[in-house]
């Protein structure tokens, strides 16, 4: 009698999986790239980071298609050479941030103390030894004014994504035109256009209402148009199944098509907050100033995270960097507060 082996031994392959026989002449290739790059980088007039960066990437990318072309030919080489070049291009884009994100911590952890966090520089100089001082009535006024543009933006851009989605009205095209032009609005402009409007015809002076307001243009067209991609990706057979029971439309789009799309505008609001957190520009014109907290957002000046910064560089003395490196430091920490909470909300189910 026939026995046969059983099946279950025989282990599933991986084709796609890079196998070891792959990674050791890859990582061959790189030694001898980098070997290369060192070389040339000496023996040459070429010096430098940017040498070493560019001689390393072309190297590489030329041994690559080479081994490529010698293995599997002429397209399995320029394969090689695309993906070699897009993985570059991410890496360029994605250096930047991280250079970024790095400086702000080295240099803003210097002066994160906690007093900072508990006073105000009402009666501090920004030249002032850090032991003394704080940014505590800059992190109020950036809380007020996200809020206040938050809250001015939001109804505006929520309903006007929905009309241009959902309803699509005879005006729909005018305002599709005013969104995307909008979009493109410098943030100096929304706040010279503020100062204009109110400051120099009425007898309103700088304050937290004020200043939220160029901010609220701003965060407009940016919610806007993050919601309309959001809302168009809500599948039109939940639409359909919802005017099919007797619903009407706007309360089919009030209760199927705004549920089911509100994670994608909870990520629009946040888009929206990171668009005006670290504005100074329109703030300059529209904020007033102050050095101590003001509960009042109707009346008085008021500070903010990036008008500290600003006052820092502008002060120019070693204490005044230092706080203004601090500054960002801190608006950074916000930001990413606000993103989380905001993403770990939106990710709660509907009840």
């Amino acid at each position: 009698m026939t026995t046969f082996a059983s099946t279950n031994s025989v282990k599933p392959t991986k084709p796609w999986k890079v196998t070891k026989r792959q990674l050791i002449p890859n990582f061959s290739l790189l030694i001898a790239a980098a070997i290369a790059t060192y070389l040339v980088v000496a023996l040459t007039p070429m010096k430098g980071k940017l040498a070493y960066v560019l001689l390393f990437f072309i190297f590489g990318t030329g041994f690559q298609a080479a081994l490529s072309w010698s293995k599997r030919g002429k397209s399995a080489a320029v394969d090689t050479l695309a993906a070699s070049i897009m993985m570059t291009g991410g890496m360029l884009v994605f250096l930047p941030v991280v250079s970024l994100l790095y400086t702000t911590v080295v240099k803003g952890f210097k002066g994160l103390r906690p007093q900072i966090f508990t006073h105000t520089m009402e009666s501090t100089s920004y030249s002032d030894p850090l032991t003394s001082g704080g940014l505590l009535h800059a992190i109020i006024g950036t809380l007020f004014l996200i809020a206040i543009a938050t809250v001015i933006s939001l109804p505006l851009s929520i309903l006007t994504a929905l009309y241009l989605t959902e309803i699509k009205g005879k005006a729909s095209g005018f305002i599709q035109f005013l969104v995307q032009a909008m979009s493109g609005v410098p943030s100096v402009v929304a706040g010279i256009f503020i100062y204009a409007a109110l400051l120099l015809t009425t007898n309103l002076r700088g304050s937290t209402i004020i200043g939220a307001l160029p901010l609220a243009i701003l965060m407009i067209p940016t919610v806007t148009r993050t919601a309309q991609e959001v809302l168009l990706l809500v599948p039109n057979e939940l639409r359909e199944a919802g005017l099919a029971l007797g619903a009407t439309q706007w309360k089919t789009v009030a209760t199927i098509v705004v549920p089911a799309a509100r994670n994608g505008l909870i990520t629009a609001v946040i888009l929206g907050v990171a668009r005006i957190a670290g504005e100074t520009a329109p703030l300059l014109f529209t904020l007033g100033t102050s050095d101590k907290i003001n509960w009042n957002i109707f009346s008085g000046g008021q500070n903010a995270l990036p008008y500290y910064v600003w006052s820092g560089l502008r002060d120019g003395t070693e204490g005044g960097l230092q706080r203004a490196w601090t500054g960002i430091l801190v608006l950074l920490m916000l930001v990413l507060t606000l993103f989380v909470s905001a993403r770990i909300f939106g990710s709660r189910k509907v009840k």
